[in-house]
């Protein structure tokens, strides 16, 4: 079987810090894929182009709710409906590792492919006039002239809480196969028959054990400031002995 690369991201640890998202602009818009606008960043409504987001939403009923950290990007789709609506063929899938692209000279901009792509994971540049997409940082992942240990997606890279994993999911020693198999990884929305490659890993409730001490109440520790010994209010202060 051939490989394929793609994503694993673990709901369960993803805290929505946006690393990943500014990570992945930060190396893709100065990279092979580059540029990636932003339209009035600061202002009320910006605007601009996005490899990868993050959805935050919440769940269930008052009280008992809980606040979800979804990030979404290009699920390199074993069957990619992108592909064959593209006029121009400028969507493709490779063969050697499963990675689905867009050769920006071929695009005209028809928005055809992100009209087909059930999950939403493709925009427009309005700058350029083509689509773009995650390109699971096809320029840096191979790159001999990194480190191996770095020869990995940015957002992977820049994960502080490990959420986002990285490898070949139909090697069943891989990092990432190992994780759905453990962990009840599942891929987003499979009644659409694209077979995502990239999986999500499921929020699993965590049993926490509290000690009737732990419930008790310690003083403030700013109290404390109050018992301490203070200066003399006529004592020279530091504003008095230094020169700034």
């Amino acid at each position: 079987m051939s490989k394929q690369l793609a994503l694993v991201i673990d709901l369960n640890v993803c805290v929505g810090c946006h690393a990943c998202v500014t990570s992945c602009k930060e190396w893709n818009t100065s990279g092979e894929a580059g540029f990636m606008s932003d339209d009035n960043p600061y202002a009320r409504d910006p605007t601009g182009t996005f490899f990868n987001r993050v959805q935050t939403f919440e769940v269930g009923e008052f009280p008992n709710t809980q606040t979800v950290h979804f990030p979404k990007s290009c699920l390199h789709c074993e069957d990619p409906p992108c592909v064959p609506v593209c006029p121009t063929g400028a969507s493709y899938k490779r063969a050697e590792d499963g990675i689905v692209l867009v050769d920006y000279d071929k695009c005209i901009g028809c928005k055809y492919c992100s009209w087909a792509c059930p999950y939403g994971a493709r925009e427009v540049d309005e700058h350029q006039k083509v689509m773009k997409k995650c390109t699971l940082c096809v320029d840096r992942i191979y790159d001999e002239l990194l480190p191996p240990a770095d020869r990995r997606p940015a957002c992977v890279m820049a994960c502080p809480t490990s959420a986002r994993l990285f490898g070949d999911v139909h090697d069943p020693e891989s990092v990432v196969s190992k994780a759905i198999r453990d962990s009840g990884g599942y891929a987003l929305m499979p009644e659409w028959g694209t077979h995502p490659a990239n999986h999500y890993l499921p929020r699993r409730k965590t049993e926490i054990t509290l000690h009737r001490d732990e419930l008790e109440r310690v003083d403030n520790p700013l109290k404390i400031d109050g018992k301490l010994p203070k200066p003399d209010v006529r004592a020279p202060s530091l504003d008095d002995s230094t020169s700034w």
